[in-house]
């Protein structure tokens, strides 16, 4: 059991929640509209990779790097930050390039 790619993820979160906070980019500027743009692909997400274990295409592989919790077969916990990584950067970054022009 490692608690290395979690803390990664945590970090990464925490960083880009950082950046939201100095530039008001998201949920520090406009919290509601940030709520609903990042829930919608992070819940397709979800959904696409519960199809892909279901489908037998996605599965967990090495976990040496993993607390080997899972929140369905071949789902992991970490997963759950990925994908709140993955879109919170997304996110950001869309933001970013709306305002700077």
């Amino acid at each position: 059991m490692s608690f290395a790619y979690l803390g990664a993820l945590l970090l990464s979160l925490a960083g880009l929640t950082t950046l939201d906070y100095k530039n008001k980019l998201a949920f520090f500027g406009k919290p509601k509209k940030a709520l609903i743009t990042l829930a919608i692909p992070y819940l397709f997400f979800v959904v696409w990779d519960l199809s892909g274990i279901t489908a037998g295409i996605f599965f967990r592989g090495n976990i040496n790097h993993m607390i080997g919790i899972t929140l369905f077969p071949e789902f992991p916990i970490e997963e759950v930050f990925f994908l709140g990584v993955l879109c919170y950067t997304a996110l950001l970054l869309t933001a970013k390039f709306a305002r700077s022009k």
